[in-house]
């Protein structure tokens, strides 16, 4: 197929019109800045804020529709991969923009991670989890694939919100201890990814009874075949990917400056309802994720069990591996305190959900059982919040 006649199939007028949509929003609350910043009575606050809110979820739906396209061509765990990395680096950088602009944001990266570690390990994972469960009588994750996820998830959690509280000072991390935490956190999401993009990519796949190698010999020889046949489909049709791609960033990054812009007219309309201001990050990370999580939820509806793993933990991992060395990097070289440790309310709901994502995923199956009880941890945060 010709580069044409692919941008002629993929940028159809629907892409055109999330594109327009979600960019020009975008511009229209960047010229309206100094109307924005004064003091806007409530009902005009509610209605820029509903506005800000539907630009995104239609921008969102844009964001599922190319990353599906892509699964489809590259499959699992690449094509999950690429939604989890645009949306992951997107909110990295955001993060890294507050830190490196005015005032004071010495728990940014610990508030934004530890509301993101709640959202998708409770609330995504719960939704899913009882959406799948309620529909299908037997959804078997890939265990050795999820066992990967939390096992890096402990650690880099512990590294996160524990550690920093027990060896550092103040909650953060002496310069002295940065330098290490910054390069093993690196080097461990580098060796996750090598490994999940080479010999134990089947490891993060549907779990095919039917297809199960019998031969040793075959199965090893399973990672090189499959890698090849992803080659191949890349080059076969890579103008395709190639534009899907382009037009997944190019929506993607509009639905998180519109968050970024939104920021303000939260923390507002939260101060002024005298809501937590730690609310105002829960709602900016359920936003973001957005895209993420219909994806999901799509996923978990289809049976697709271990797909929902590869969006939600892989997600999370990638979030925890690139942001912790981000914020400390920049703490560094700009001078800031980087707080990361949590307190201890929030340190007790992060281990019972670490501990009970590793019951939900160790049987053989999951239900919607299981979603309920990550949908009630999700809630005792909420309640925490409020607190």
């Amino acid at each position: 197929m010709s580069i044409t006649a692919t941008l002629r199939t993929v940028v159809a007028g629907r892409v055109v019109f999330r594109l327009v949509l979600g960019w020009g929003a975008f511009a229209v609350l960047f010229a309206a800045q100094p109307f924005l910043s004064a003091r806007l009575s409530t009902p005009v606050l509610v209605t820029v804020l509903a506005g800000i809110i539907a630009v995104i979820v239609v921008c969102a739906f844009g964001v599922v529709g190319e990353a599906e396209h892509l699964a489809r061509r590259l499959g699992d765990p690449y094509g999950t991969l690429v939604l989890t990395l645009s949306i992951v680096m997107i909110e990295v950088i955001l993060i890294s923009a507050v830190m490196l602009g005015p005032g004071e944001h010495t728990t940014i990266a610990r508030d934004s991670v530890m509301a993101v570690s709640m959202i998708i390990l409770n609330l995504v994972i719960g939704i899913a989890l009882l959406v799948g469960g309620l529909r299908h009588a037997r959804l078997r994750p890939n265990r050795t694939g999820v066992s990967a996820y939390l096992s890096l998830l402990v650690v880099l959690l512990a590294v996160a919100f524990a550690l920093p509280g027990l060896i550092g000072e103040g909650g953060s991390y002496t310069p002295g201890q940065e330098i290490p935490i910054i390069v093993l956190t690196v080097l461990l999401y580098a060796f996750f990814l090598h490994r999940q993009m080479g010999e134990q990519r089947g490891d993060f796949q549907e779990v095919a009874p039917e297809k199960r190698l019998t031969s040793a010999g075959a199965a090893a020889q399973q990672p090189l075949r499959e890698g090849s046949l992803v080659l191949s489909a890349i080059s076969e049709h890579r103008a395709e990917v190639v534009t899907h791609t382009l037009v997944l960033i190019a929506t993607v990054v509009p639905i998180v400056l519109l968050s970024h812009d939104m920021a303000t007219l939260l923390d507002d309309g939260l101060d002024r309802a005298g809501a937590p201001v730690a609310l105002s990050g829960i709602l900016i990370a359920m936003i973001v994720f957005l895209p993420e999580t219909i994806t999901t939820i799509r996923a978990a509806h289809n049976g697709e069990i271990q797909r929902v793993s590869n969006l939600c933990h892989g997600a999370l991992v990638s979030t925890v591996g690139l942001t912790i060395p981000a914020v400390l990097t920049i703490g560094m070289l700009t001078g800031q305190t980087v707080v990361l440790a949590e307190t201890p309310a929030n340190q007790l709901l992060l281990g019972l959900t670490l501990l009970l994502s590793l019951t939900t995923f160790s049987g053989r199956r999951v239900t919607a059982l299981h979603g309920g009880a990550h949908l009630m941890t999700f809630a005792l945060y909420g309640i925490s919040v409020f607190s």
